[in-house]
């Protein structure tokens, strides 16, 4: 008899404790993505929502996103990151570079004339912050990291053609060492985030912009300036600036394990190069936008490239001294990021977006 009743209270013990299983292994959750990127910006349409509606999809419908552009939750772009380390919302897309000095072995990518392709480098970047970069991300769950397409000069008044037109000149810059470059090339740097130029050059507070081509469409830059500079594209990009995708720590630690495995696959090598090459891929639609107005755009020939490279390269010996002073040791970083994008090559560049995961 104890024995039967032994039986009948485990029985029910365990369909007692079924639908709670039940309802574990079918949880649903609901992620909150925050970016400054507009809704019409083509990373917003060709990026992070066909990221998003992936892994809506993988997940059987189980994750879910609130997403909200142009900082609709509030805040600047410079806060983003820590909206995500502390929990304010679940994802952000942002730009380290906003927050000047706090992510120092990130930098290495933005150096100037460091980056060939944005698709290989943003594999270079992630498998440089998987391993000597780590650190610079730790408050947060890294999901993806990438760069954009070679960055070019918009002015409103002057065409650039060589280091002496930018002289005097005031260019906003995205990041510190962006900035730095600016400055070392005769122009007077001002620091602002994208969404802040547009403002800038209408009042005159700056008189140009360093951008990728596929973002000026989504701020009118092709509106606000009339005369555009490109390098050559055997000189490297004059510039680039890193984004990274992260994730609250708690937040993901918390999902259940098949849903992280969605997240998994979602993030990683194969996603930052996607991000990479899809961000350069939507360049030739936003140069488009320039020259159909009848604008003005220069290609910098490799040989007067040369004194351009040749001013900006005190950036990169500042911040190798930088990272000395921080008990970093720059010389090897910097070497370190230069094999990986090697490493990764140089594909050709996208004519039109891919799919996420078809890096």
């Amino acid at each position: 008899m104890i024995q039967r009743r032994s039986l009948l209270q485990s029985g029910a013990a365990v369909a007692l404790s079924a639908p709670a299983l039940v309802g574990f292994a079918q949880q649903s959750v609901t992620l909150k993505f925050h970016t400054f990127m507009a809704p019409m910006s083509d990373v917003w349409r060709t990026m992070h929502k066909p990221w998003m509606d992936k892994v809506e999809k993988e997940s059987g419908g189980r994750i879910k996103f609130e997403a909200y552009p142009a900082m609709q939750l509030g805040g600047t772009a410079a806060q983003l990151y820590d909206q995500a380390k502390d929990g304010v919302v679940d994802i952000v897309w942002t730009l380290p570079g906003y927050n000047a000095g706090r992510f120092p072995r990130t930098e290495v990518f933005e150096l100037p004339f460091m980056m060939n392709n944005a698709e290989a480098t943003s594999k270079a970047y992630w498998e440089y912050v998987s391993t000597v970069g780590a650190e610079d991300f730790k408050d947060v769950h890294v999901l993806a990291v990438n760069v954009h397409g070679p960055g070019a000069l918009h002015t409103k008044d002057k065409p650039v053609k060589t280091v002496a037109d930018l002289r005097g000149m005031k260019v906003r810059g995205p990041s510190r060492q962006t900035t730095k470059m600016l400055g070392y090339l005769g122009a007077i740097p001002v620091g602002m985030p994208l969404p802040a130029i547009p403002d800038a050059l209408s009042k005159g507070t700056i008189e140009g912009c360093v951008l990728p081509w596929e973002v000026v469409p989504s701020i009118k830059v092709q509106e606000l300036t009339r005369f555009h500079t490109e390098f050559d594209p055997a000189m490297g990009a004059l510039y680039t600036a890193t984004f990274v995708m992260a994730m609250n720590k708690k937040r993901y630690e918390s999902l259940p394990p098949d849903l992280r495995k969605v997240l998994d696959a979602n993030s990683g090598l194969a996603t930052s190069g996607w991000l990479g090459k899809t961000q350069q891929g939507n360049d030739p639609a936003g140069r488009k936008t320039a020259t159909d107005r009848g604008n003005t755009v220069y290609t910098v020939p490799a040989t007067d490239a040369q004194e351009f490279k040749r001013k900006a390269a005190l950036v990169e010996v500042e911040w190798i001294a930088d990272m000395d002073k921080r008990g970093l040791n720059g010389q090897q970083l910097r070497d370190t990021a230069r094999a990986l994008i090697e490493k990764h090559g140089k594909p050709t560049p996208a004519t039109k977006p891919a799919k996420p995961g078809k890096a």
